[in-house]
């Protein structure tokens, strides 16, 4: 007797990317206690008062913003403006211009600031420079931004991925400048030469907060070896500008900026972001302080007139992206400072240390 074949059914093609359908992965986004010593007589915000009026923004959803989103998920790309919640997608979208994440959208390290998830990623996207590129000229941009979560579980952090999504920038689109908002690598200088040797217009690494505070807001990171990182930048190529972000709010003082603009100059960086820190979640750390604009206003005239950036970016809704186009097209690369050699390579990850229940009276 001879028995009925099923239909065979074609193979499926393997997703695209690392979240084929869609943005909701179902990761948890885990970042230990939202209390740090630097808050213990600070009287922080709750998460649920009200935000000052100059923090307000319209939600996103024009036409265009609609359209980019679509294309995003059409392509299975990231977006650091979905991932870190960040206020200006709706003027960015709606402008054209959106800065793409990289390496996938789980980060191996956990930033008490960071709405970005935290985890140990799994897989790794070679397609994915192919797919930027494409979306890229499909925009027909004439200045992208490109960043990542940090792979630390990878020999080169990422790097390659980096250095391979430029140059298929380049090929496609040579008039089209690539700035790039890379990870520390973990110190690694042939990770960075591997990056730099693809040419992009701007090297940025944040530097994210004062020295005081980054051991515990930034665990994974290291100040001077952020700083020390961008120097190494200078001394591999000074006609590259580049760039770094400060995050004011989470308890800083006043000389604590001043001290940070000093240092970063010191390894001659040549643009520098301030912006105001805003709560993702009840785990990340309250905010200590809302930076009025008059203040952020302040703080640029100090930093071009003071302490000689080329550039400073500043005001509470600014991110490391802002603007960026105007500041490639307009701003002049300085030749290396003084620091130039990578600091911090070696140090191990500080041990949390929690401040006693009750000590943050503010906190949400």
């Amino acid at each position: 007797m001879t028995l009925p074949t099923e239909a065979v059914q074609p193979e499926e093609a393997p997703p695209l990317g690392y979240a084929p359908t869609g943005k909701d992965s179902g990761k948890v986004k885990p970042k230990g206690t939202s209390r740090i010593r630097a808050h213990r007589r600070l009287k922080t915000i709750a998460i649920a008062d009200r935000k000052p009026p100059w923090l307000k923004v319209r939600s996103p959803g024009g036409p265009n913003y609609l359209r980019l989103k679509r294309l995003m998920r059409s392509q299975a790309l990231h977006t650091v403006c979905e991932e870190a919640g960040c206020p200006n997608i709706g003027e960015c979208w709606e402008a054209g211009t959106a800065t793409f994440m990289i390496l996938g959208d789980v980060c191996t390290r956990a930033c008490k600031y960071c709405a970005v998830a935290h985890g140990l990623p799994t897989e790794l996207d070679l397609d994915e420079p192919r797919r930027v590129a494409e979306t890229i000229e499909a925009m027909a941009l004439d200045h992208v931004v490109i960043t990542s979560v940090n792979r630390d579980e990878l020999a080169d952090g990422g790097a390659g991925v980096y250095a391979s999504t430029i140059r298929e920038v380049h090929t496609r689109l040579p008039e089209c400048s690539v700035e790039v908002l890379i990870p520390d690598f973990k110190g690694d200088e042939g990770a960075l030469r591997m990056v730099m040797e693809a040419r992009p217009a701007i090297l940025g690494h944040n530097l994210e907060t004062v020295e005081r505070l980054h051991p515990e807001v930034r665990p994974g990171g290291r100040y001077w070896r952020s700083i020390s990182y961008l120097g190494l930048a200078k001394r591999i190529n000074p006609s590259i500008l580049t760039k770094t972000g400060v995050i004011l709010g989470m308890g800083e003082t006043e000389g604590e900026i001043r001290q940070a603009m000093g240092d970063l100059r010191e390894a001659s960086v040549d643009i520098l972001t301030l912006g105001q820190y805003l709560r993702p979640s009840r785990q990340h750390i309250p905010v200590a302080r809302w930076v009025t604009p008059s203040e952020f206003e302040g703080w640029k005239a100090i930093g071009e007139g003071e302490y000689g950036f080329g550039h400073v970016e500043s005001g509470p809704l600014v991110r490391s992206s802002y603007h960026a186009k105007e500041q490639a097209r307009e701003v002049e690369a300085g030749g290396a400072g003084p620091i130039t050699e990578v600091l911090e390579v070696d140090l191990p990850a500080p041990a949390e240390v929690f401040a006693p229940c009750g000590a943050n009276p503010g906190a949400g």
